[in-house]
């Protein structure tokens, strides 16, 4: 479901990574590295809100530089950040999010909002919300249409107990169809998840 093949970033005489290459199913997988190792960038390449200097990353069998709206539409992506723009409220995040996979808010995605403790804050704009509000609405948006692959970059971040339990559900069950590629430094959560650990070194060479 996310495959990438030969993908490399440099800024600069840096290189940050050279020649990547995955291809994974279902499941979930945890990408562990030093920090400063570009877990960041390169999952904001398979994300293509990142355009990398070589390579090609397919979602769903779609890819993501000759078919980028397809592909798109079958990849919910959750930043660090999760700062939209412009900001709209939660409800309209969501919708935005529906349309834009051809689908509506449905009753399950307003049941995963309300287990995350989102109800209270739908008609809030994004601006009036804290970090990790804002980032269980991206997550939330996980459940919207048909989609294949889950991105998220530290999605434990800014989440207290009760929300990391919902999350560790989630993930788990949307593994069963989709693959849930993320990056977390948390072995706890990781181990929740039942997420197989990957490292840059298991991708590729580095430069």
């Amino acid at each position: 479901m996310l495959r990438f093949e030969n993908l490399s970033k440099r800024y600069g005489e840096r290189i940050v990574f050279k020649g990547l290459s995955h291809d994974s199913a279902a499941g979930c997988i945890a990408l562990n590295d030093e920090s400063g190792s570009g877990k960041s960038t390169l999952l904001a390449m398979l994300a293509g809100a990142l355009a990398a200097d070589s390579g090609e990353v397919w979602i769903g069998g779609r890819s993501l530089s000759t078919a980028p709206a397809a592909a798109k539409a079958l990849l919910t992506y959750v930043p660090e950040d999760c700062v939209p723009s412009p900001d709209p409220t939660g409800r309209e995040y969501l919708e935005r999010v529906a349309v834009a996979r051809n689908t509506t808010v449905s009753d399950e995605t307003l049941a995963l909002a309300d287990r995350f403790g989102l109800t209270p804050h739908l008609e809030k704009r994004f601006e009036q919300m804290s970090f990790g509000t804002r980032k269980k609405f991206f997550l939330t948006s996980a459940v919207i249409g048909e989609t294949s692959v889950l991105i998220a970059d530290e999605p434990v971040g800014g989440l207290d107990a009760a929300a990391r339990a919902v999350l560790v559900d989630l993930f788990r069950t949307l593994a069963h169809t989709r693959t849930v590629f993320f990056s977390s430094y948390d072995e706890a959560f990781t181990d929740a998840c039942a997420a197989r650990r990957i490292a840059f070194a298991d991708l590729a060479q580095r430069g």
